[in-house]
């Protein structure tokens, strides 16, 4: 970058830090963030990059994830991969752990640090899609001359956070580009994709976390195809994605005792009725594959024959013979 376009975006960035902005801008908190690191707007070494055994061990503290995601890196690169952009899965640290991108574009990419292993912490690299997403735990694009540092004024980064099976931040997923000519109406396009797949994640996670359980969409205003709830055999509810958490009020402290799923879900007549269909539906199979035989079929649901005697009771539901 030539030494005037340099000193162009310094001097806007130590404007707009000496500015009152930082209380109504969300760009320039970031700044003020990156400028409480020590960062400087010109500082022009390359990023920091994990070493090969740092960065093993990165990949195995989230393992499970990134394999659960692959085949959703997968889809979105291939929405926006032809376009010259790549995709980035980082942890919750800021370092990719994975990629997609096109052969063509290796080298490019990997000069600039779109890659895995290099670290895109704010902490790190200042204002950047990554970090300043984890930092923040929203989507967010971070577009050419909004980044901290001058080398990295070329970038247009749109990021979107990961919760975890507890609603915990555990990762980024980014589509970054190098092009000069990316339109806002196509940043735009790029949010909504990135978007979908990282919900796409969070829910097959979510799944993956509780494979015995009956998975069902929170009863929320937005219906959110991310707002799940993981429900117990005995119809506790033992889980919930973030949307899902947000949306009822739910914390930590709320999984630290029984929640019946009628109870939780006793604001929506229509989402209790869908509940009891549901369960009443399950136990009709279990006694038909039983033969009516109580005592099996409570086997087969992996529940004591006492409870399954009050479910059947309270669902008016009666044996077969």
């Amino acid at each position: 970058m030539r030494g005037t376009a340099v000193t162009e975006h310094a001097d806007k960035v130590q404007a707009a830090l000496k500015s009152s902005e930082a209380a109504r801008s969300a760009l320039v908190a970031s700044w003020q963030r990156s400028s409480h690191h020590h960062l400087d707007p010109t500082h022009r070494s390359p990023p920091k990059r994990l070493t090969e055994s740092e960065l093993v061990f990165a990949r195995q503290r989230i393992e499970p994830l990134i394999a659960v995601a692959q085949a959703s890196l997968d889809r979105l690169y291939l929405a926006v991969g032809g376009v010259g952009c790549c995709v980035l899965l980082a942890d919750r640290d800021g370092v990719p752990v994975e990629r997609r991108g096109a052969l063509a574009d290796d080298e490019t990419f990997h000069d600039w640090g779109l890659w895995t292993g290099t670290v895109w912490s704010e902490e790190s690299e200042g204002t950047n899609g990554i970090g300043t997403c984890l930092v923040e735990q929203r989507p967010l694009t971070i577009h050419r001359g909004q980044h901290f540092l001058t080398r990295n004024t070329a970038l247009s980064c749109t990021t979107t956070p990961i919760f975890d099976h507890e609603g915990k931040l555990a990762a980024a997923l980014d589509v970054s580009s190098c092009r000069a000519d990316l339109t806002e109406g196509f940043v735009n396009l790029i949010a909504l994709a990135v978007g979908d797949a990282a919900r796409r994640i969070e829910a097959d996670n979510f799944r993956l976390a509780f494979p015995d359980a009956r998975i069902m969409l929170a009863p929320v205003a937005e219906r959110s195809a991310g707002a799940l709830l993981a429900i117990d055999a005995d119809d506790l509810v033992i889980g919930a994605t973030r949307s899902a958490r947000l949306a009822l009020g739910l914390t930590s402290e709320s999984f630290a005792k029984p929640m019946p799923a009628a109870d939780l879900l006793g604001g929506s007549v229509v989402a209790e009725r869908e509940l009891r269909e549901a369960e009443r539906a399950v136990l009709q199979r279990a006694l038909a594959r039983a033969d009516g035989n109580v005592a099996l079929a409570a086997r087969m649901l992996g529940i004591s024959r006492a409870t399954l005697h009050r479910k059947m009771n309270r669902l008016d539901l009666h044996r077969a013979n």
